[in-house]
């Protein structure tokens, strides 16, 4: 192994380990996925306010960008799409199970009457993910290992709420050795600002759980600290 790589390798296992763990928010593995497939991955640090994961390989099934003022409004009319898909409306006539979380991708506006852009997406199950049935007007994003910044919150997700959230959530990151890849990812990919991971049905109203997740390369992490 080169010097160079073995260096790498040096950085990333000292930034995966010693993890500093806060009770200082609301952290629990969603109960929904103790009924549904959800994406697998590890905890790499918890601490306060924020969680650090490692996402195994996964494929997700998207809408094209909806435009619209309201997160809540995107994401319902891409839910339905989404599963209209998995009740068959797909190029297979194949039922999917439901799966969680579902996700929107965030790309917020230049201003306050201004509408955004959100992509709402579906976990594909694993049992079809080697041959997701193709739809019109969705698509898939195919994730290789990912690494997230993420911020856990009860209730029912609003547009007002959403913000306040993911701006608590990069509040927590200052001064972390995670704080300039996010913030270089979000420069280089300016379409997606944050993602909004909702886990409940709109008629559940206890235990429910959402999150806000900022995606980063690990490469950038280690570059920093080189």
């Amino acid at each position: 192994m080169g010097a160079l790589k073995l260096m790498h390798l040096t950085l990333l296992l000292n930034l995966l380990s010693n993890p500093n763990h806060s009770e200082d928010q609301l952290r629990v593995f969603p109960p929904t996925c103790e009924r549904i497939e959800c994406p697998t991955y590890d905890v790499i640090q918890q601490s306060n306010g924020f969680e650090i994961r490692r996402y195994n390989s996964s494929i997700w099934m998207s809408t094209s960008p909806i435009q619209d003022i309201s997160l809540v409004e995107a994401t319902r009319t891409g839910f339905l799409t989404l599963f209209d898909y998995i009740q068959g409306k797909n190029e297979y006539s194949k039922k999917i199970e439901m799966t969680g979380p579902v996700m929107t991708q965030v790309s917020p506006s230049d201003g306050p009457l201004c509408e955004s852009s959100f992509v709402v997406s579906f976990y594909v199950p694993k049992k079809n993910q080697a041959d997701p049935p193709p739809a019109e007007g969705l698509h898939l994003q195919k994730w290789e290992t990912t690494y997230i910044a993420v911020r856990q919150f009860g209730g029912f997700v609003s547009d007002y709420g959403v913000g306040e959230e993911a701006a608590a959530l990069e509040a927590s990151l200052v001064g972390s050795k995670w704080a300039p890849a996010i913030a270089k990812t979000r420069t280089d990919d300016p379409t997606s600002s944050y993602i909004v991971a909702q886990y409940n049905s709109p008629f559940e109203f206890e235990n429910r759980v959402n999150e806000i997740w900022f995606k980063f390369d690990i490469k950038d992490v280690i570059a920093h600290q080189m």
